[in-house]
């Protein structure tokens, strides 16, 4: 014998997204934030990268630059490469943190420049190569392949 039986239950509501609960809320959609025009200078996201690896490494997050080589997929001569941008003097290195964006073209300003730049171990004479490499045209600077 089979006796029909009736359930109520109430099943959750899905909740709406953000998006769709703000315009039903404000009425319209909201507007989504302008980004700056143009990109990070790549020699930026290098000194970036640099300080970041060097803090790995004297935390004890990572073994050593060996280490960080293997982990990123390069040789060892490219992280000491990127590296070596820390021989730079602290005010070249927050320069080059906040390098105006490129909107078109090419860097102006290579990782080849400042290898060569930090080769130099006053940073007095650095600074005063620096400030030459900062008033240049592209076109002039020394070390640059086209």
């Amino acid at each position: 014998m089979t006796i029909p039986i009736t359930i109520a239950c109430r099943l959750p509501q899905p909740r709406p997204s953000y998006g769709s609960h703000r315009r039903r809320r404000a009425g319209k959609v909201p507007s989504r934030p302008t980004l700056p025009a143009g990109r990070v200078p790549r020699i930026s996201r290098l000194m970036a990268l640099a300080l970041r690896l060097d803090e790995l490494v004297r935390t004890g997050v990572v073994a050593n630059y060996a280490t960080l080589a293997r982990l990123g997929h390069v040789s060892r001569a490219r992280i000491s490469q990127i590296l070596r941008l820390l021989a730079l003097a602290p005010d070249i290195q927050e320069s080059l943190l906040f390098l105006p964006a490129v909107e078109r073209g090419r860097d102006p300003i290579h990782l080849r420049q400042l290898l060569t730049l930090a080769a130099i171990l006053d940073w007095q004479q650095q600074r005063r190569l620096w400030h030459a490499l900062e008033g240049r045209p592209r076109s002039e600077l020394s070390g640059c392949r086209e």
